[in-house]
């Protein structure tokens, strides 16, 4: 049994050695089709390693030759398969702006959203890359509305839009827990103007009043009439907004707390 595990062994060996040694030979060669053609049989054995490196040297000199399209594609395919998103995104975008009239332009456009879509990071990171990816799937809904891939484009763009979302709620929340009140208001406020209906709006919206409480608390005597006026603004579109909402008790406690300091200001 032993001896039949070192046979299979030593097989493994020597396919993989020359399976080496063949690629090195068709690397070495100056012969643009060979090397085109070896590419694309690397690549249907999923060997997207050797196929990058052959297509890489020989697509300058594919320029203007029908294959060109096709190998830049696979090219930029060997990426994506390895999970270089960054350097798919590249390849399929200089696809489609060189060749827009292309067989392969469609589908370029969507692999390179799909690409972004792929290099998005989570939602607690920054969403610049995010941000890239939905002015990409805005593109590409412009260019081909009646694509086949719509369905998959709006579900990328559904968990994009969600993750910007989130982040830009947590980047205006931030201000209220750390105490800048003023800021959060203000922050808080260009959020909801952006997401009015968003899945944090209504947490939003009690945190601005939160917030805004807060600030008229902390000013100083002459600015806190105003501000608690403000704050029971906020209040009221609160609850017109929220008439059931899960933060109703608490904007109701605070809304007590205001009207008893309002009082102090009666003349």
């Amino acid at each position: 049994m032993k001896l039949g595990f070192a046979k299979s062994l030593l097989l493994g060996f020597l396919i993989l050695l020359s399976s080496c040694g063949e690629f090195q030979r068709v690397q070495k060669s100056s012969d643009v089709n060979k090397k085109l053609e070896a590419a694309m049989k690397y690549y249907e054995k999923k060997d997207n390693y050797k196929a990058n490196v052959l297509l890489e040297e020989i697509m300058p000199l594919l320029k203007g030759r029908p294959e060109a399209e096709k190998a830049q594609f696979i090219f930029a395919n060997t990426y994506f398969n390895d999970k270089q998103y960054i350097m798919s995104s590249y390849y399929f975008k200089d696809l489609y702006e060189t060749y827009p009239r292309s067989e392969y332009a469609e589908q370029s456009m969507y692999m390179h959203v799909k690409s972004l879509y792929m290099d998005s990071p989570s939602h607690k990171l920054d969403q610049g890359n995010t941000d890239e990816a939905l002015q990409a799937i805005q593109m590409f809904g412009v260019r081909y509305p009646q694509s086949s891939h719509m369905e998959e484009i709006n579900r990328m763009t559904d968990e994009l839009n969600a993750k910007t979302e989130y982040k830009a709620f947590e980047n205006a929340r931030l201000y209220y827990k750390i105490g800048i009140y003023k800021s959060a208001v203000v922050s808080l406020g260009t959020f909801l103007d952006r997401y009015p209906s968003g899945k944090f709006s209504e947490e939003a919206t009690f945190i601005q009043f939160q917030a805004q409480y807060y600030l008229a608390k902390n000013s100083v005597l002459r600015l806190q009439k105003e501000r608690y006026n403000t704050a029971l603004e906020y209040y009221y579109g609160f609850i017109d907004k929220y008439p059931d909402s899960k933060f109703k008790k608490d904007a109701e406690e605070l809304y007590d707390r205001i009207t008893e300091r309002l009082k102090n200001f009666q003349s």
